[in-house]
């Protein structure tokens, strides 16, 4: 069941109520009692992120997750060689 946020309108007052989702709001402020209670809108308390279960739930031909895979190594460069030459010794193109 989800937790929501009321605040009294008339004396200011905050509370948390925790209420079936076709539950009607509630109205009256429990601390001054009058019918001044409006519900706040709220940032949700959970998180979908991490390694959570769709690391290991629903996975084929032993995948992992691509966002913590180490990338590949990178082909060292190989040196420029062309007209002009390179500049590296051994090399044929050498100028």
């Amino acid at each position: 069941m989800p937790i929501y946020a009321y605040q009294c309108q008339a004396c200011g007052h905050q509370m948390e109520a925790l209420q079936k989702i076709s539950d009607a709001a509630l109205t009256d402020c429990p601390h001054c009692h009058t019918a001044n209670l409006q519900k706040q809108v709220t940032a949700a308390a959970f998180r979908l992120g991490g390694s959570g279960w769709y690391e290991t739930d629903f996975k084929k031909d032993n995948k992992k997750n691509l966002a913590t895979q180490e990338p590949a190594p990178a082909a060292p460069a190989a040196p420029a060689c062309g007209a002009g030459g390179c500049g590296a010794a051994g090399c044929s193109n050498a100028a």
